[in-house]
C-alpha cells in the first residue's frame, strides 16, 4: 500500500492525504494532480510562458508531493 501526501504549499498543516494499493496508482495520481495545478497556474497568467518557466512550475508542484510505502494493517 502506497501512502501519498500533497501539501497545498510549504506550511499547509493539513495536507491530502490518499492511499492506494500499487506505486503505479499512486504514482498516475500525482501526475495528474501535478499537471492539473500547473495547467490551473498557466491558464490564469496573462502572458505565455516559457518552457524553463513551465519547468519551474512542474518542479514546485512536484517537491509538495510525498509518496511512501506502508505496511497494511489488518483490522
Amino acid at each position: 500500500m502506497y501512502k501519498v501526501t500533497y501539501f497545498f504549499d510549504y506550511l499547509d498543516p493539513n495536507p491530502t492525504i490518499d492511499y492506494f494499493e500499487n506505486r503505479i496508482d499512486a504514482e498516475d495520481f500525482v501526475s495528474d494532480e501535478i499537471q492539473r495545478k500547473v495547467q490551473f497556474q498557466v491558464d490564469h497568467i496573462s502572458r505565455t510562458i516559457s518552457d524553463i518557466e513551465y519547468d519551474i512550475l512542474v518542479e514546485g508542484e512536484s517537491v509538495l508531493v510525498h509518496i511512501e510505502e506502508i505496511n497494511k494493517v489488518d483490522a
